[in-house]
């Protein structure tokens, strides 16, 4: 029995979470073919374990069981025990994740697989306590049973190996699609079925757990644009009403944390992931375009003013995540007692403090205080005779304060890997809000987001899927390289940078050529010449991040209608077709494909000002900024240029004016030269 008393191998790591086991007993071993090598020639199983930084129950298993010598030693004994990151390796995350969703009928982290030393999965869970409880077995029983099951009944052990490598492949064999005709009335249907799904008092989609899904409402919004259904913008409104006053949305530093535990957005889950604060504050930003809500856009500014403060790499990039425990509780370093309000805030504040945001003695969370707003900043001026700008500057004055301490408690931990694709969809919903908002701040941001990316994070012409430590390391994945080319052609709408454009296609090439299922359609999410997993993954539904197969879509249709290549046409088609039957059978699974699917039928808005002078300009894209757009062109050419992208062909300048075309199902206005005409065309399309 080998005892690990200093560091394992893990040390020389640069993912935070595997840093924080670099100290266990257990004698890990990151992912790779060491650890493989060694289980082959021993003969012994594999123990894969999975997590990540910001897991709230990782760490509970961590300071239970991997802490323990007595269970560390049992580990040593019996297993070659390989510790992964979930972020940085997630093809090897989704293979066996599904491998114990057909073992136990669900999944979660920490995940616990055990594997034959070819990688083979037979038995695997999620948490598993110390000892016997809750009706979980204890880890020890577990490692005791499956080690002599894999000692005494190898037989068994190989069947049951060989049956989950015939469900993954089944799972993976997407049916029906291929050939059908693409249905224009899908997105509308799936809608509709999605509504009758939404929590009539506290919005969301269903009750606890409750998820944002901002994809969802995201379609609301295009198909509420298309029909004028009211019961679409009304399941938004409540939805974003109810997040934005709840303990889900961090009303003291802002930012969104991962989930909420209850039915009404009180009590998050507390960790903070760089993917959530990309996608959710694009939501507001939509919703703020329709509705013209000051509240939604104040959203939208203090999120992303938070992830640029919180999560920004000095040199551009954004880090992962933020832990949901602090000083080894979970939530200790957001909550507050009615006394430490009481101690912040302005006396004469108090008060209309303490009922906004529900701070009382008794507290709503293990007698503490999530902050959250049970009543309207109009409500609370009538309760406490102050105006609304009173009662406003009240809660700043509050706000400004509780920060400042805040600031000043053990904060939680920081996972400072730079991810490919969370920084892609963050460097989208930048760039977006920066035209959208006219806020020069958040297009700085994406640009350097987008050049950290570009030239940190790549090897040679080859993307790479993260950066840690100074190191960029592991071949991209699909969603790397499909989240990248959408980020930068909004970059490219919000600047004009024709650069950003070719950067773009050339991520889509490298799709074309490495990742691409000539015989099926779509794209794997690993490349054909990085490592080979048990399973290859070739997925169109969404998780906590959008399907990378529904972005590629996106991304293939935007090039086509800024390039006219029916190359790109003609892939986003047969992404299209591969997954319209699973999305009309699993619409909340698909509304990152569905709203793909909608900009196929519908085609976009083409909006093109030709103008030498970017400020002369700005006055027209102003109005382009203000309109809701979401499927949409936008292509700032220049007068004479010999190149131009295909929208802009043979559109002169009036008078050497800046000049606005709207164009929609390859019919163009007449030119226009003032807002107020730009205006009514937009209104019109």
């Amino acid at each position: 029995m080998r005892f690990v008393t200093a560091t394992n191998r893990l040390i020389d790591e640069t993912s935070p979470y595997l840093l924080q086991h670099a100290h266990n007993p257990v004698d890990w071993y990151p992912w790779g073919e060491e650890a493989f090598a060694r289980a082959r020639a021993e003969n012994r199983p594999i123990l894969l374990s999975v997590g990540y930084s910001a897991c709230h129950w990782c760490h509970v298993m961590e300071r239970e069981s991997f802490e323990n010598p007595e269970i560390a030693g049992l580990m040593n004994q019996h297993f070659v025990s390989v510790k992964v990151d979930r972020e940085e390796r997630p093809d090897v995350d989704d293979v066996y994740m599904k491998a114990v969703q057909v073992l136990t009928g669900h999944g979660g982290w920490p995940m616990t697989v055990f594997l034959t030393p070819e990688g083979k999965p037979f038995y695997g869970g999620t948490y598993f306590p110390p000892v016997d409880r809750h009706g979980l077995p204890g880890f020890p029983r577990v490692l005791d049973a499956v080690a002599r099951a894999y000692r005494e009944r190898p037989d068994d052990i190989s069947k049951t190996a060989g049956q989950i490598l015939d469900r993954l492949a089944g799972l993976e064999t997407v049916a029906g699609g291929g050939g059908s005709p693409l249905d224009p009335t899908l997105p509308q249907r799936a809608a509709e079925a999605l509504l009758r799904h939404v929590d009539a008092d506290e919005g969301g989609l269903g009750g606890a757990p409750k998820f944002p899904h901002p994809a969802v409402f995201q379609l609301f919004l295009r198909r509420h644009r298309v029909t004028g259904d009211p019961a679409l913008l009304d399941a938004v409104t409540l939805t974003a009403d109810r997040m934005a006053a709840g303990g889900i949305y961090d009303h003291v530093g802002g930012g969104f944390h991962r989930y909420s535990v209850d039915a009404r957005w009180l009590v998050p889950h507390f960790e903070k992931m760089l993917y959530d604060n990309a996608q959710i504050p694009r939501l507001y930003l939509e919703a703020y375009q329709v509705t013209g809500r000051s509240d939604w856009r104040r959203v939208v500014e203090e999120t992303l003013d938070y992830v640029i403060a919180g999560f920004g790499h000095p040199d551009g990039g954004f880090y992962s995540a933020t832990d949901a425990d602090s000083e080894g509780e979970e939530g200790r370093y957001f909550v507050w007692s009615r006394d430490e309000v009481a101690k912040l805030v302005d006396p004469r504040d108090l008060d209309v403090v303490s009922r906004y945001w529900d701070v009382t003695e008794e507290g709503n969370f293990e007698g503490h205080n999530i902050l959250h707003a049970t009543i309207t900043v109009e409500q609370a001026g009538r309760l406490f005779g102050r105006s609304p700008e009173d009662v406003r500057a009240a809660l700043e004055r509050a706000r400004a304060r509780l920060l400042a301490a805040r600031a000043a408690r053990v904060p939680p931990l920081r996972d400072e890997k730079i991810l490919t694709s969370w920084n892609a969809l963050m460097i989208g919903t930048l760039a977006e809000a920066g035209r959208v908002l006219g806020a020069p701040r958040f297009v700085a941001a994406a640009a350097r987001g987008a050049d950290f990316i570009w030239e940190q994070v790549r090897d040679g012409d080859r993307l790479l899927h993260g950066w840690a430590g100074g190191h960029a390391k592991q071949g991209a994945f699909l969603d790397d390289y499909a989240y990248l080319a959408c980020a930068l052609i909004d970059l490219y709408e919000a600047t004009g940078d024709r650069r950003r454009l070719e950067q773009a296609r050339e991520l889509v090439a490298a799709l074309d050529g490495r990742f691409r299922d000539a015989a099926g359609g779509g794209y794997f999410f690993t490349a054909h010449d990085e490592e080979r997993l048990i399973a290859r993954s070739k997925s169109g539904a969404d998780g906590s991040v959008p399907s990378g197969n529904a972005v590629a879509a996106h991304a293939l249709l935007r090039l086509h209608h800024l390039t006219g290549e029916a190359s790109y046409l003609a892939r986003a088609e047969e992404i299209l077709r591969l997954y319209q039957d699973e999305a009309g059978r699993n619409p909340f699974g698909y509304a990152t494909y569905l709203q793909a699917l909608e900009l196929y039928a519908e085609g976009p808005t083409e909006v093109i000002v030709v103008s030498d002078d970017a400020q002369a300009a700005k006055p027209l894209w102003d109005v382009v900024a203000r309109a809701y757009l979401p499927h949409r062109t936008l292509v700032a050419a220049r007068p004479g240029d010999p190149a131009p992208l295909a929208p802009a062909k043979d559109r002169p300048s009036v008078g050497g004016k800046p000049t606005a075309y709207v164009c929609r199902h390859f019919t163009c206005s007449a030119p226009v030269t003032t807002p107020e005409e730009l205006g009514r065309l937009l209104q019109e399309s």
